[in-house]
């Protein structure tokens, strides 16, 4: 049993980056789907599809590259299950100065810093990702 699924997308992500992999393939929550589909509404990601191997649906993530260089510079995973971290909408917070971004879940579902400002409201930082 898996602790900290998004966690572990994200080390996933990390670890396909690393080895230049041209997609990755994770377990298929609801949860993980808003997540990458905020990293591809952003252009973090190419393209993002439910696949179904083995039985069980998997996320295939295409990962994004300019120039053989990843767009993906890092990733933090900020609420954890033992450490869950939630802002108010005037404490949202702003990742590199504006050039990363941080995503939000927020009684209306999740959205980018940017969307949750605009909104005014808060809710819980799932991760950040520059």
């Amino acid at each position: 049993m898996m602790t900290d699924p998004i966690s572990d997308m994200l080390n996933r992500m990390r670890n396909a980056i690393l080895r230049k992999y041209d997609h990755v393939d994770v377990p298929a929550s609801k949860v993980k789907q808003a997540i990458v589909r905020i990293f591809k509404e952003e252009g973090f990601i190419r393209s993002v599809e439910t696949v179904a191997e083995g039985g069980h649906p998997v996320l295939r993530i295409k990962l994004k590259y300019v120039n053989e260089q990843p767009l993906i510079n890092g990733m933090r995973r900020v609420s954890r299950p033992g450490r869950r971290v939630y802002v108010a909408k005037d404490r949202i917070p702003r990742v590199r100065g504006g050039l990363g971004m941080a995503v939000v879940s927020t009684p209306q579902g999740m959205m980018t810093d940017q969307e949750s400002r605009k909104r005014q409201m808060g809710g819980e930082v799932i991760c950040y990702i520059w």
